[in-house]
């Protein structure tokens, strides 16, 4: 892995002080991955939401996941819509089904294009882009 903290990053960055998104990004920074889950139904929800996609009920607490899933689907860019990732065409973009549920838009590192597979296993590692914001992205499971 390159270390792209000791670089500048020029990419846009999330903004971490949105408080529906906050608690995620600052787990992300500890290298762990998060999501919201619901106090009434336990369901595992993405992307943070102000009440549960499954039974409405307001409450929630921020549940640490196992960063482990499965590829679901991806596609290749081989137009950057930005013009700093016009400078790594191509890249995937690429939806993982979490095991506990929820389904993640990320990027696939550590594998070719033509080795991606539907349902390879996946596990999340975090890029850390600088000192203040990790990028939780995903590589095949061995």
């Amino acid at each position: 892995m390159a270390d792209t903290a000791t670089t500048e990053y020029t990419k846009p960055l999330p903004n971490r002080e949105d408080p529906q998104y906050a608690p995620f990004w600052e787990a992300a920074k500890g290298h762990r991955l998060v999501m919201q889950r619901c106090t009434q139904c336990a369901h595992i929800r993405w992307p943070a939401n102000p009440v549960c996609t499954e039974c409405l009920a307001p409450g929630f607490e921020w549940a640490e996941l196992s960063g482990r899933g499965e590829l679901f689907t991806w596609v290749n860019f081989f137009q950057g819509y930005h013009p700093e990732w016009a400078k790594e065409t191509p890249y995937n973009v690429a939806l993982v089904k979490l095991e506990e549920g929820p389904v993640m838009l990320t990027n696939v590192t550590d594998a070719a294009d033509e080795d991606l597979r539907a349902g390879m296993p996946m596990e999340v590692w975090f890029d850390d882009v600088t000192d203040e914001v990790a990028i939780p992205k995903f590589r095949p499971r061995s």
